[in-house]
């Protein structure tokens, strides 16, 4: 479906947002998608009629926002880390300005994906098994204990950056190895082989859940932002039962991370039919390739009405 996107706030809720710095860029190695995120937030809010402003935070945060002048609340579209860690969740928290998303614990949790799945794993919630990679000595031991073929992720990345495939103790140390460039935190994981699906998360509410194939050999960062291949499939091409049991798992895992306001929860389902979360997302892309617009638009929420939803959760207060 495609959603007439004329949306615009009252007068009332505009004077009630105020001043709003959308912050974007960063330094992160998602800087690049950050950017064009924040972009598309920032013409989205002033076209719906909000008082919006880009505000490029790269470098010192808070140098940046005093220059830029006073902001009654913010809009959060940095990924990666330095963004989307808790970092900037934190500074605004003392800084007394309301922001949009999760807080300081949901943020740094879902940005370290090894400990997203300890917590996981302590709720009870189904997630592949996995370890954490200390050196390239431990190469044989975790193929040994784990099931090939396996995942090496730099543990706090986001938009599947540095994240391998393999098979051998061999290429589970050249993975590691570069897994390591990119973060000393490297996670290795069983290989789910079937469905890949996304749930985004809107307030209480769990979106249309989306299905992904693609010609590479996951949904990898060129899948993600660079690719015209990929194929979403919305609806998803779950049954009811299943579609509505992912749906209820990725709730369940948003609030277990503490999460809020909204985010993605990424999902394998293995031959069996049976689910297992990856991670979550507290600062999904907003980009022209983004999922969370995409299932949105599938509930008939407008980009517009998206983002400006996003923000008035930052007129309730913060639990």
């Amino acid at each position: 479906m495609t959603v007439t996107d004329e949306f615009r706030v009252s007068a009332e809720q505009a004077r009630a947002l105020g001043r709003v710095a959308v912050l974007m860029g960063g330094d992160s190695a998602e800087r690049s998608v950050s950017l064009k995120s924040g972009q598309a937030v920032t013409d989205a809010l002033q076209a719906a009629g909000v008082d919006a402003h880009a505000v490029d935070v790269q470098g010192n945060a808070i140098l940046k926002l005093a220059a830029e002048g006073q902001f009654d609340r913010c809009f959060i579209a940095l990924h990666g880390r330095g963004g989307e860690d808790g970092t900037p969740q934190a500074i605004l928290d003392q800084a007394g300005v309301p922001y949009t998303g999760s807080g300081v614990l949901a943020s740094a949790l879902g940005m370290d994906k090894l400990r997203t799945k300890y917590a996981f794993a302590g709720a009870g919630l189904p997630t592949p098994a996995f370890r954490l990679m200390r050196s390239l000595e431990e190469a044989e031991a975790i193929l040994g204990e784990l099931r090939a073929p396996l995942g090496v992720k730099p543990a706090r990345e986001g938009s599947s950056i540095g994240i391998g495939k393999v098979e051998t103790v061999a290429e589970l140390k050249e993975a590691y190895i570069q897994a390591c460039e990119l973060d000393p935190l490297v996670l290795v994981e069983e290989w789910i082989t079937g469905g890949e699906y996304t749930v985004s998360i809107l307030g209480e509410q769990a979106l249309p859940v989306i299905g992904l194939a693609t010609d590479h050999t996951f949904y990898d960062f060129e899948a993600k932002y660079l690719s015209d291949d990929t194929h979403y499939m919305l609806p998803s091409g779950l049954d009811s039962g299943h579609e509505q049991r992912i749906r209820e798992l990725s709730l369940e895992a948003f609030r277990v991370i503490d999460g809020c306001g909204w985010g993605r929860v990424d999902v394998m389902q293995d031959a069996a039919g049976d689910f297992w979360l990856l991670e979550v997302n507290t600062i999904p892309g907003m980009t022209d390739h983004s999922l969370v617009p995409m299932a949105a638009e599938a509930a008939g929420i407008g980009f517009r009405e998206l983002c400006v939803r996003i923000l008035e959760q930052t007129l309730e207060v913060r639990a």
